[in-house]
């Protein structure tokens, strides 16, 4: 295995996961303002699943973005 070629595609992998995230949540955050089905004060609970099949790892993240 090249641990360098590991790092470097690992990084790129999450670093795409991070962007994504962020934009599939500020989208769903600023529809929801948009059509009344929250205020904006709210403290929502998250989950980010993980899945490697060929690894047989599903690992869970846990925890809670605040609007205000």
């Amino acid at each position: 295995m090249n641990d360098d070629k590991f790092n470097m595609e690992m990084r790129k992998f999450l670093k795409k996961v991070g962007v994504t995230s962020q934009r599939e949540i500020e989208n769903a955050v600023n529809q929801a303002m948009s059509s009344g089905a929250i205020t904006g004060n709210e403290v929502m609970k998250v989950k980010m699943t993980l899945e490697i099949a060929d690894l047989k790892l599903t690992w869970v993240v846990d925890g809670e973005i605040a609007l205000e």
